[in-house]
């Protein structure tokens, strides 16, 4: 094919992707919504019926089925308890079979989009004869393709499919947007990009920001996750969409486990090969340009994360609380300093 074909494939796989997250998204949201409904029908019994603590699984785990408490009333009484009960009980097993529908079908469209999402991307690249990232649409198709991959990755070996929602919520808002305001025709790329470190520097950088995007996701819901915990430590209940989450400490794992992969792989392509790329394009290793401050500033950030961790023994809600910090230090990096500070990386948001 011609680039022009490749250009019109990769304009209209692209798009096609967008609206696949966006749909991935509402099934997602649908999922959330069905276990509030599940947790409307079980709050109405509560007189009645006694509720099991739920056992929740790292992955898209099912709300325990609550089940009729014992007493030694009558028989009459008992057994309108027990008719109580199973209702509820099979009302609450319905509706979370609906959810976990939701969430699988949520996750199969993900993966459909992931292939049209990597189809456009690949495809911008054979249109420009190059690697497509080469100015800000491009980084962005490219950064919100290695969000999914982190994210697919991480759903069959840690289970994350929980997340599909933040994470579908962010692929469909970074593809619209780029699609709809930062769309750039395919062209050559400007003299200081022509190096194979492009590709080395990039790569790494996207990829672990991928990683910091996961990371900062699950800081949130962990967050989320961990108040609720604590009022049920006070009595109060919490929610069966919260339940199907897993505990506070099995995402506060997970969120460590994400960011001790990334921050390696930020160090060396960030800061390692970002300034041999700079030496042979400008002729300096570093010259505080703001990318590289701010790109400098992330990576203290998260270096602060690993420490605290490693050294203080930090867990928890002062973890998580950095790691979010830290992803809103890398969203500024990634968008505002290319699109609103000028520098050398200016290029990049053309």
């Amino acid at each position: 094919m011609s680039p022009e074909t490749y250009a019109q494939v990769s304009n209209l796989v692209v798009p096609t992707a967008t609206v696949i997250y966006a749909l991935a998204m509402m099934s997602h949201a649908l999922e959330w919504a069905m276990n509030r409904a599940v947790s409307g029908t079980a709050a109405g019994d509560a007189a009645v019926v006694a509720e099991k603590p739920a056992e929740v699984l790292v992955g898209s785990a099912r709300v325990q089925d609550v089940v009729p408490s014992s007493s030694s009333s009558s028989a009459v009484g008992a057994s309108a308890t027990t008719a109580s009960g199973s209702g509820a009980s099979d009302g609450a097993s319905r509706g979370a079979d609906r959810a976990d529908a939701a969430s699988r079908i949520g996750l199969l469209l993900t993966y459909l989009a992931f292939v049209l999402h990597l189809a456009g991307v690949v495809t911008r690249g054979l249109a420009a004869g190059r690697v497509p990232w080469g100015n800000m649409y491009e980084f962005s198709i490219t950064a919100s393709l290695a969000v999914v991959v982190v994210y697919l990755v991480f759903v069959h070996r840690y289970k994350l499919q929980w997340l599909g929602l933040g994470v579908t919520v962010v692929a469909a808002a970074v593809l619209g947007l780029a699609t709809l305001a930062l769309y750039t025709p395919a062209g050559p790329l400007v003299p200081a990009l022509h190096s194979y470190w492009l590709v080395i520097h990039v790569s790494a950088a996207a990829i672990s920001g991928g990683a910091f995007t996961i990371g900062g996701l699950v800081s949130v819901l962990y967050l989320v996750k961990s108040r609720a915990e604590r009022r049920v430590l006070a009595g109060g209940t919490m929610s069966p969409s919260l339940k199907r989450l897993p505990s506070a400490e099995a995402m506060d794992g997970t969120a460590y486990k994400v960011l001790a992969f990334a921050f390696p792989l930020w160090t060396f392509g960030v800061l390692v090969a970002g300034p041999i790329w700079a030496q042979y394009a400008w002729g300096r290793y570093w010259g505080w340009d703001p990318k590289e401050v701010w790109s400098l500033v992330t990576w203290v950030v998260y270096a602060a994360y690993l420490h605290a961790r490693a050294t203080a023994g930090w867990r928890g809600r002062r973890a998580a609380t950095i790691a979010i910090v830290g992803w809103f230090v890398f969203i500024f990096n990634f968008v505002g300093v290319n699109l609103l500070v000028s520098g050398l990386h200016s290029y990049a948001g053309v």
